[in-house]
């Protein structure tokens, strides 16, 4: 029953697109550029923000995180996520695509492009370091971002949950021996503190929040009014969240990208191509095994889009702040957003293909 209004409720939305979602893509860019301007004109912002840090997690961007996340949090009950694990399909395409495909097209993408295509362009030291970064991102599903991802295409929020979750599990212990292998280095050190923080600031605590507050308002008003007036308050939250984030983010990264406009170019094209490869394993392969579109875009999207935070702070931690691994990751940041937008555009306009999938 509440799976059911919830259905409605996110399809009746979805109908309406207002000026946030139209334009996204618009306010994405402007985000960017006013980070970049802010970090070159107003760096007293970017260097105070600097100083609210833990273990190399920004206090600031986990907020705006938050923003991001608690929406998306507030629409799960614990009863869909035990429903969920008894369909075990999608669980199974996301696992396979994000650790036994993905971290391996990543290293061949970029290998053949750093090493082969833009020889002419790049010493073999700086594309050895763009393709370690390259690694540190392919080996880093997403966690935070895609909520934002699942929302923008009427995903399963409890599903999305469950798949976040067990990739958060599986990083755990598999990211180092993968990022270990493919760099073909024995002794990496993945700083497990930043890691472990990172996944309780970005998952745990804003699902600990949106249970507290269903609970409390489902108790003191009803499922009628939680569902139909008190979610809308939050309309639009989760996309100024994700827009301030981006304002932060290249606000510290604002010189490296400035003074490298050539080589974030090369970055990006096997990153986009990444990207493109991976999203129509995980869609093909969703429609290959008849899931539903509510499970199927959500399914696709947790493969193509990266955990940049982890990346970015491994690369610092492994390679230092000035690397050209750092400065890959930093650009699998810059390229993410609008490629995302893209296929979360792409999947809504091919939503018929799953029409008569039932999970």
């Amino acid at each position: 029953m509440k799976e059911t209004a919830l259905k409605e409720k996110v399809s009746n939305k979805a109908n309406g697109i207002g000026l946030w979602e139209r334009y996204l893509s618009l306010w994405v860019a402007l985000s960017m550029i006013i980070g970049v301007a802010l970090g070159q004109f107003v760096p007293a912002i970017p260097n105070s923000l600097s100083q609210f840090e833990y273990y190399n997690v920004s206090i600031p961007t986990a907020i705006l995180i938050w923003l991001m996340i608690f929406p998306m949090m507030l629409k799960i009950d614990f009863s869909s996520i035990v429903n969920a694990t008894k369909k075990p399909k999608g669980l199974i395409l996301t696992t396979v695509v994000n650790w036994l495909i993905k971290p391996f097209t990543m290293y061949g993408i970029s290998a053949f492009f750093f090493l082969v295509v833009f020889r002419p362009f790049l010493s073999p030291e700086l594309a050895n370091e763009y393709i370690a970064g390259a690694i540190l991102l392919g080996a880093a599903p997403c966690t935070a971002m895609v909520f934002v991802w699942s929302e923008l295409t009427k995903g399963d929020p409890a599903y999305t949950l469950l798949q976040v979750s067990i990739n958060d599990i599986i990083v755990l212990f598999l990211y180092a021996p993968i990022v270990a292998f493919l760099l073909g280095i024995g002794n990496v050190s993945v700083p497990m503190g930043t890691l472990l923080i990172s996944i309780f600031v970005f998952i745990v605590i804003p699902l600990a929040l949106g249970i507290i507050v269903r609970k409390y308002v489902v108790k003191q008003k009803g499922d009628d009014y939680f569902e139909k007036d008190f979610v809308n308050k939050f309309d639009g939250t989760t996309r100024i969240g994700l827009l301030l984030t981006l304002v932060i983010i290249f606000s510290f990264q604002g010189e490296r990208i400035l003074s490298n406009p050539f080589h974030i170019l090369l970055i990006a094209i096997p990153l986009i191509i990444q990207n493109i490869v991976i999203f129509f394993l995980g869609y093909g392969g969703a429609k290959a095994c008849k899931l539903p579109f509510s499970i199927a875009a959500p399914a696709a999207m947790v493969g193509t889009s990266n955990f940049f935070e982890l990346a970015v702070a491994v690369s610092i931690a492994l390679f230092g702040l000035n690397s050209g691994a750092t400065l890959a990751t930093v650009v699998g940041v810059l390229i993410e957003v609008p490629t995302m937008l893209l296929l979360v555009r792409f999947a809504n306009k091919t939503q018929h293909w799953f029409d008569g999938y039932e999970y």
